[in-house]
């Protein structure tokens, strides 16, 4: 953790839920296919978790994050990550369209 905290956003005032926490929830969700409202309380409220994921696709912290553990591991600046045990919701396709996937090269994006 201590690696990717100064790649989150700073807070704005109000002190806000612990990023590491929230960023446990997201990987939770995700990791087991849930819907945002099935997350563990113990996560923080799924609005939260929901929010974040979303502010933060938004604002690249995810690139930014994979190409900095890419960057210290010493490995090549192109960073893979093998997905096939995934299944895809319908609304996935949506979501690139979006810009909530991060960027993975300079390739053209498909429309």
């Amino acid at each position: 953790m201590k690696q990717i905290t100064p790649y989150f956003p700073l807070a704005h005032g109000v002190p806000r839920v612990d990023d590491r926490r929230i960023l446990s929830g997201i990987v939770y969700v995700i990791r087991n296919r849930l819907q945002w409202k099935d997350a563990p309380k113990g996560y923080g409220p799924h609005k939260t978790l929901y929010n974040r994921f979303i502010r933060w696709s938004r604002l690249g912290v995810f690139d930014r994050i994979f190409v900095a553990l890419t960057e210290r591991a010493g490995r090549s600046t192109r960073l893979m990550i093998d997905a096939t045990h995934l299944k895809a919701h319908r609304t996935a396709a949506s979501l690139l369209k979006k810009g909530l996937f991060p960027a993975i090269s300079d390739a053209q994006k498909a429309a």
